[in-house]
């Protein structure tokens, strides 16, 4: 049965948001590299937005893993929140002195695009799959 299972599922990194997310992370990496590292303020930044950027696939293979409704939509709902604040810490970044502000339209384009991947991944989820204690 557990075979017949794993059959079925696929694996969360051929998954279109997983690599999305995976793109963004990566995004993130090179742009937060460009902060000095004796700037606190903005390394602080760098470190709230490698964090949110991970959760971008971490939650997705999460979800993935549990298949229950309510874990799938749990992780949904913090990676809502992770786009969310990626975004603001790029206004962030830039109300703070970070010079190469050129670059974050390219996280701001990537999450858009992200979440269209999202709203496609979440009508996936099987509300009827559920499990009760």
């Amino acid at each position: 049965m557990h075979e017949e299972d794993d059959a079925h599922s696929p694996n969360p990194e051929q998954l279109p948001i997983f690599k999305k997310g995976l793109e963004i992370y990566e995004l993130t990496v090179k742009i937060t590299d460009l902060i000095p590292d004796e700037d606190q303020m903005l390394c602080t930044y760098k470190g709230f937005m490698l964090e949110d950027a991970a959760n971008l696939t971490v939650k997705v293979a999460g979800a993935e893993a549990a298949d229950l409704y309510d874990i799938r939509m749990e992780n949904a709902a913090i990676i809502r929140k992770a786009a969310r604040d990626l975004m603001t810490h790029c206004s962030g970044l830039k109300m703070f002195g970070f010079k190469d502000t050129q670059y974050l339209h390219l996280i701001r384009e990537a999450i858009e695009e992200y979440r269209l991947l999202f709203i496609d991944w979440v009508n996936t989820f099987d509300p009827w799959n559920y499990c009760v204690d």
